[in-house]
């Protein structure tokens, strides 16, 4: 059973999530036998291929043609379909991101194949059986699938992204792409580049608020103690809805999900959105001033308590203990 996995990458850098999807993948060879390979898109990601090499992908298959230039979701999917009507895989794996589903959706459109997107564990066999989360978040689903080709996209943060102990060079083949002129039109026309540093996405600590904060000026507080954690602050929606905070620092689902060593909560009620976004953290940390919380019941430990007393008493034994 030959497994293939779609590489997603921006400019030649692969996506964290892909490292995700490649171990999912190499997990299936290794239960079931057969060869894991890999399909990247455009020439500027022919350098990967050492890269995917320690995640034992034996095969790179390289599509290149010059509207894919850069990402564009409908090239993209026509491309994964003709790689997968050309190959044969057994099963081809997506990431779990906005382009992950995005591509795998379009190929299975073209290939007239069901997809399941957001798998956290997938058995091969006569049917194939995947869980994968609905709803936001809230349940699992278990799923059969029976097609030729199984679509698959794995859930961000469900699979441990591991390499192998003994790295191979991959053969590193060309695959044939057929992209009609009329797909380029969604495509990355021009790029805004973002302040260098951590993200929310990728931040060891985040220290998030949520309408217990009570205004835009209270952040200030939460600021200063992730910057003292070596973190960033996030925030629930209320707190973009009243506009104390930008969009792009909202935790959730329809927000950033974040999976941090640690997530400070504070003044959280972890609605179900929320908690989608955030319940992939290694440890929860809630701050409120009820006890019956959502998130305060989810959290793996629980200050109860004004978090305009706590956040600033943390931060002052940080500094002591630094002094």
């Amino acid at each position: 059973m030959n497994v293939l996995v779609v590489v997603e990458h921006d400019r030649g850098v692969m996506a964290p999530a892909g490292a995700e999807a490649l171990t999912a993948g190499r997990q299936l060879v290794a239960a079931t036998g057969g060869r894991l390979e890999a399909l990247t898109i455009g020439a500027d990601a022919d350098g990967l291929a050492g890269e995917l090499g320690r995640f034992g992908v034996a095969t790179v298959h390289q599509a290149h043609h010059d509207l894919l230039s850069d990402y564009g979701p409908e090239a993209w999917g026509a491309v994964v379909a003709q790689a997968t009507e050309q190959l044969t895989p057994s099963a081809v794996l997506a990431t779990g991101t906005d382009r992950g589903h995005e591509v795998l959706a379009h190929a299975a459109a073209r290939l007239d194949l069901p997809m399941a997107a957001n798998c956290t564990a997938i058995t091969p066999g006569e049917p194939w059986t995947v869980t994968r989360v609905r709803w936001g978040g809230s349940l699992l689903e278990e799923t059969t699938i029976q097609a030729p080709v199984v679509l698959l996209t794995t859930a961000l943060h469900a699979f441990d992204a591991e390499g192998v102990e003994e790295t191979g060079t991959p053969d590193v083949h060309d695959v044939a792409a057929d992209v009609a002129p009329e797909l380029a039109h969604t495509m990355i026309k021009g790029r805004v580049e973002r302040e260098a540093g951590i993200t929310l996405a990728t931040a060891p600590v985040v220290v998030g608020g949520g309408r217990g904060v009570g205004s835009a000026d209270a952040f200030a507080a939460l600021e200063e103690l992730a910057g003292l954690l070596g973190g960033v602050v996030g925030c629930s929606r209320v707190a973009t809805n009243n506009g104390w905070r930008n969009h792009s620092d909202q935790v959730g689902q329809t927000g950033t999900r974040i999976a941090p060593t640690v997530y400070l909560a504070c003044g959280i009620s972890g609605a179900i959105q929320h908690w989608v976004g955030a319940m992939a953290a290694k440890n929860i940390i809630a701050v409120n001033l009820d006890p019956e919380a959502n998130m305060v019941t989810k959290a793996g430990y629980a200050v109860i308590g004004d978090l305009h007393e706590v956040v600033p008493a943390i931060s002052a034994e940080i500094r002591r203990r630094r002094s």
